[in-house]
């Protein structure tokens, strides 16, 4: 039996009755691959007051919002959806109103990084497509739910307020000219200094 074990493997030991193994089996390290998540954007134009939720650079669906009202601008920048509430309570300045058909949030509210800013249904549809809001981003109810079902914590949001070549190719036109000169001017500099 000693020499079985013993040829088994080589450096098998006997200790009196118990055999001590020494030698350590080589497992194979398998990797699993690594999983990429999806990169969602939700991305707002101001100007063309309409919202594109993509993934992965791919557009996914374009809705038509209401934005800031020109005293009560949208903030522009990079955001994270920061929390998603189904029915909230609408709070402002002294007044509290409950879910229901005459909450100004409808029955959605996503919230940003941008403390007091989201994107929330709204009472008055008829204010979808203009400059309405005290600076959130609205939508239909039909549209926000479709949405809300879409984004998770944390997926960026980018509020823009001038049309660059990125927004006129999702929402289709032409870049603004000051925009895209300014890009071209600053991409020239670059490469001039890039020479020295």
């Amino acid at each position: 039996m000693r020499r079985l074990i013993g040829n088994l493997n080589g450096k098998a030991k006997w200790m009196g009755t118990v055999v001590l193994l020494l030698t350590v089996s080589a497992v194979a390290q398998t990797t699993e691959p690594e999983v990429v998540k999806p990169t969602r954007l939700i991305l707002v134009s101001i100007p063309d007051r309409r919202l594109a939720l993509m993934e992965d650079g791919k557009v996914l669906k374009i809705f038509s919002v209401a934005v800031g009202k020109e005293s009560t601008p949208s903030p522009e920048g990079t955001f994270t959806v920061k929390s998603r509430l189904a029915n909230p309570t609408y709070y402002h300045k002294g007044t509290v109103v409950a879910p229901g058909p005459t909450n100004p949030l409808g029955t959605r509210w996503v919230g940003l990084s941008e403390k007091g800013y989201g994107i929330h249904g709204t009472n008055a549809p008829k204010s979808i497509g203009k400059a309405a809001s005290h600076g959130c981003i609205r939508m239909g109810q039909k549209d926000l739910e479709e949405l809300f079902t879409m984004v998770k914590l944390g997926d960026a949001v980018e509020i823009r307020g001038e049309r660059d070549e990125q927004i006129a190719e999702v929402f289709g036109g032409v870049p603004d000219a000051t925009v895209v000169a300014t890009a071209q001017s600053s991409a020239a500099a670059a490469g001039q200094a890039g020479g020295l």
